[in-house]
């Protein structure tokens, strides 16, 4: 079957230029909608993955996203948010983007069309067996990602994708596709708009049913958050007084002498029972 990318497919809307600031809004919106109902539809393949990634990081093993532009970014975004809202070290999900650091802020020409530059920048995190790799691509025919995956996949590595087309040459490289079909884009080709938010989506479910199930949350709360400013103090000590109900003051002495929500609860606990 010929693989088409609904990604690339026409707007659905004309004369964009012409419409009001008003029926643009109303029109992006619209679309919007389309992105979480379609990422309901792939429930069931999120969670499989989640299952392997969670079996692979209890033995050790650690989460790579890779891709390129916006893709890239997004993975970046997620891994970067992991250490200070679980309190993992920064090892522990990466984010890989085609072209290095400067291409998350600056587009790098070609960085993406490299088959092999990917595998390199794996190596370069001495990637193991224990570890997955799940590939972002909106298109699903990135070279630099798809090259990456073909050679987790000759050394036993666990490979997922997310990407927004049906049968893409990435999906065909995965053990673990996800395919969020979310059609054509209000700007044509612009996968920016619903794809990337279709990844960001994907993105935020997989990182924290990960870390849920590796018991990085009490109840609802962060407890191993790292404690990086005065806001997040200030919602340790709520999370401890709620815990323990004890006064402010006493949380605050609790949190200075742990540094750690978690441990101020556990040791606080040891010490009344």
């Amino acid at each position: 079957m010929e693989f088409i990318k609904t990604t690339e497919l026409d707007s659905k809307y004309n004369h964009l230029e012409k419409m009001s600031v008003s029926e643009l809004l109303i029109n992006i919106n619209t679309e919007d909608k389309i992105v979480p109902l379609a990422v309901e539809r792939v429930i069931p393949e999120i969670e499989n993955l989640v299952f392997n990634i969670v079996t692979r990081m209890k033995n050790g093993g650690r989460l790579f996203y890779i891709g390129a532009g916006t893709s890239g970014r997004l993975g970046i975004v997620d891994a970067s948010e992991c250490p200070p809202t679980f309190g993992v070290p920064h090892e522990l999900v990466v984010g890989i983007i085609a072209g290095g650091d400067i291409a998350i802020r600056k587009a790098v020409e070609f960085a993406e069309d490299d088959t092999e530059q990917g595998w390199i920048d794996l190596q370069e995190q001495k990637i193991s067996q224990n570890d997955t790799v799940i590939g972002i691509a909106a298109s699903g025919t990135t070279p630099y990602v798809i090259g990456a995956l073909k050679k987790c996949n000759k050394y036993d590595i666990l490979t997922g994708c997310i990407t927004c087309n049906h049968n893409s040459p990435l999906s065909t490289v995965s053990k673990h596709p996800i395919e969020v079909i979310v059609g054509s884009e209000f700007v044509t080709g612009s996968s920016r708009m619903k794809a990337g938010t279709a990844q960001k989506l994907v993105l935020n479910m997989i990182s924290t049913a990960v870390m849920i199930q590796l018991g990085k949350i009490k109840g609802n709360k962060m407890v191993d958050m790292q404690l990086s400013n005065h806001k997040l103090v200030d919602r340790g000590v709520k999370m401890i007084m709620s815990e323990l109900q004890v006064s402010s003051e006493e949380a605050k002495k609790l949190l200075e002498q742990h540094k750690n929500v978690r441990l101020a609860i556990s040791n606080y606990d040891k010490k009344n029972k």
